[in-house]
């Protein structure tokens, strides 16, 4: 079975004193009155997503009738995509992504424009699959959503062979400079404005041998909510004196450079983070974490009887992008961050989640 971000053995939700039928019980009195009470007991959860001692029976009422609405949908999606049972993600729906998707919901409303939310998390943190996740859940809400990924607006395969002449450090795509940052920002304004009919710019990691190139688009109309996610969707440059420093794997005098380059880089990105409304960080506790998650993924592919990666290949792709943007210099500030964080949650070692906190209270 493939591992998933927040797996967890968790058949159905559980109660202080018993075990509830998600088909059937989540009306039961006991029930709901255990749930107000853990809705309220984390402080900084329930601060995240506005539950209060005055609205929580509200908030459980409304959440308990969205799930009903969901279910099929999200039992299909398990079985089917992500190929594990519906009840081993039934906790993470109830305690993360209904709450989360009623937020969106939430705030579309109050805007009374469409609203863009960015997603950013590494490898292995569940960005994909909690936008499409939440993608369900805003559907049974009455609202349309797209997802689009920072792959979507990569420049094409001939530019990046162009790219690549000009600096041959860009061996893979993905880092700085390798996106079409003039695509993004006409797709995100076209449907900020409300456009009809947008084209949204689609990509195919398989072309040209894994080497990718862009995919027939598609047209879509009246979106409500475009979850945007990517690796650094929303992050910016830092001092450059921060790669002064060693800091493994940015080692040597090159090291540092690229490191550098890339940071500067980033300043061309700042005018797409500014059509962000939102912003959500998925925060590994360790960041060393997605170098073990990559490693677990490529062994479960070659299982499967699939092309991947060796250990050391893996080790040699995940370095790169660490030495072109750094969790610890790059992220792990983020975190922290009142200014251009709105939501973050923790990602733990074993995938599944912790803590879920906002500084704008």
């Amino acid at each position: 079975m493939i591992s998933h971000p927040w797996e967890k053995p968790v058949q159905k939700l559980k109660t202080q004193n018993h075990m509830i039928n998600l088909t059937t019980d989540v009306t039961d009195e006991s029930w709901q009155m255990w749930a107000r009470e853990a809705a309220l007991g984390d402080t900084f959860r329930a601060q995240a997503f506005g539950i209060t001692p005055e609205n929580v029976a509200e908030v459980i009422e409304k959440r308990s009738h969205l799930l009903g609405l969901v279910l099929p949908a999200f039992s299909q999606f398990c079985e089917t995509t992500l190929k594990v049972e519906p009840q081993a993600l039934l906790q993470l729906l109830w305690d993360l992504w209904l709450p989360l998707g009623i937020k969106l919901a939430t705030q579309r409303q109050d805007l009374g424009r469409p609203l863009i939310q960015g997603i950013l998390g590494g490898q292995g943190t569940g960005k994909t699959t909690m936008s499409q996740v939440l993608g369900l859940i805003l559907s049974a809400l009455g609202y349309r959503s797209l997802s689009l990924s920072l792959d979507d607006l990569y420049k094409t395969y001939r530019d990046r062979l162009i790219l690549k002449e000009q600096d041959p450090r860009l061996i893979w795509r993905g880092p700085p400079g390798t996106h079409d940052i003039g695509l993004g920002l006409n797709v995100l304004d076209d449907i900020r404005r409300g456009e009809n009919s947008v084209t949204v710019p689609r990509f195919d990691k398989s072309a040209y041998s894994g080497t990718g190139d862009r995919t027939t688009p598609e047209i879509i109309t009246d979106i409500d909510i475009v979850l945007f996610e990517g690796w650094f969707v929303g992050v910016r440059p830092i001092t450059p004196e921060a790669f002064a420093t060693a800091l493994a794997p940015i080692i040597t005098p090159e090291d540092r450079q690229f490191a550098r380059d890339m940071n500067h880089q980033l300043r061309d990105y700042l005018p797409l983070w500014e059509r962000l409304d939102s912003l959500i960080l998925l925060y590994p506790t360790d960041y060393r974490c997605s170098l073990e998650w990559r490693k677990q993924a490529e062994r479960q592919m070659i299982a499967a009887g699939k092309s991947g990666m060796t250990e050391s290949e893996v080790e040699e792709f995940v370095y790169y992008f660490w030495r072109s943007l750094h969790p610890e210099l790059f992220i792990n500030p983020l975190a922290k961050s009142s200014t251009f964080v709105d939501l973050v949650i923790e990602i733990h070692p074993d995938h599944s989640f912790g803590a879920v906190y906002s500084h704008h209270i």
